[in-house]
């Protein structure tokens, strides 16, 4: 039986490092590419404060998002000095470098400069290659420079479980804040691992792909499976239809999927099956957030977004995995 949480949904929050934030946050590596929409800066910048306005006031970026931290610069000086919102970045390095406190010191500041702050909020680290540790000695210099208020927290990108444990245990305790990952119920990794060394120190995973690029939702019940590369699939819906056909399983067992989903929604006040497969990743109590890409930011637009995330946020279903296998099962 699912139970009320909270009077203000969209306001259920955890800690992270220093702050207070949301449970969901909006995502916008949809200003990465065109193949989601175009709009004006102004648009944008309002299509934030709508959301932000709502509680929606935590927002992950990345350098390689296009113009997402500018975007995000610019939005915060439109914002009176009474309000905040919280910017998580990330530093990705894809290629082999040398991690000298110039170089480290000098991407923190470009992310500085770009999202208007005096301290990156949240700072997430991917490193590419793991045969090159110079990972650890990037991350020493990140904690001097957390130290010096340049960053105020520091979390992972997409770091395995064993590098994670590694690094954890070699920084000690409250360092790292968070790993950004995938996780869903296609994608059920970070169960298998990652879990655990999230409980052991502490650290909090900020899942994306929850929603499989928007496949999770009711919109895609009862419908055949698409083409690839026709039609109007995103590059996001391209890549998870690929994650469901070949790494979890089929067309017709994902319909069965949604069939189980919908009838949960049904049996609880009518939710959405993406209010069901958010819900089943926050309730696991090693998921700090769920990270919700918006083309609605790009459309000025938030109905669709509160639609598919508030409900949410304002119940708790513990046997949410139980019944889902259960069901599932049946069909």
């Amino acid at each position: 039986m699912s139970r009320p949480r909270s009077p203000s949904p969209s306001r259920e929050t955890f800690v992270l490092g220093p702050h207070v934030v949301p449970r969901i946050w909006v995502g916008l590596w949809q200003l990465s590419s065109s193949a989601w929409g175009t709009a004006s800066t102004t648009k944008i910048h309002d299509g934030m404060a709508k959301h932000a306005k709502l509680g929606y006031d935590a927002f992950d970026m990345a350098d390689h998002y296009g113009a997402a931290e500018s975007l995000f610069g610019g939005f915060r000086k439109t914002l009176p000095s009474t309000t905040t919102v919280f910017g998580a970045t990330k530093w990705c390095v894809f290629r082999q470098i040398d991690p000298s406190r110039t170089v480290v010191e000098c991407a923190v500041r470009d992310r500085i400069e770009r999202m208007n702050t005096q301290s990156v909020d949240l700072l997430q680290f991917h490193w590419q290659d793991y045969s090159d540790m110079g990972y650890l000695t990037a991350l020493r210099i990140l904690q001097d420079l957390q130290k010096e208020g340049l960053v105020s927290a520091v979390g992972l990108c997409n770091f395995d479980a064993v590098h994670t444990n590694e690094i954890c245990a070699q920084f000690g305790s409250g360092f790292i804040v968070s790993n950004q990952v995938q996780f869903s119920l296609i994608d059920t990794r970070p169960l298998h691992g990652m879990a655990d060394i999230c409980e052991r120190h502490n650290v909090k995973l900020l899942a994306y792909g929850t929603l499989c690029g928007g496949f999770l939702a009711d919109k895609w019940l009862q419908q055949p499976e698409p083409e690839p590369y026709t039609g109007s699939l995103t590059p996001s819906q391209r890549k998870y239809l690929d994650v469901i056909l070949k790494a979890w399983g089929n067309w017709t067992l994902f319909q069965t999927l949604l069939v189980v989903l919908r009838t949960i929604g049904d049996r609880h006040g009518g939710r959405s099956i993406a209010n069901i497969a958010i819900r089943w990743v926050l309730d696991h109590p090693f998921v700090g957030a769920v990270l919700i890409g918006n083309d609605t930011i790009i459309l000025s637009s938030k109905r669709r977004f509160i639609l598919g995330t508030h409900k949410a946020l304002d119940w708790e279903f513990p046997n949410i995995w139980t019944t889902i296998s259960m069901l599932t099962d049946s069909h």
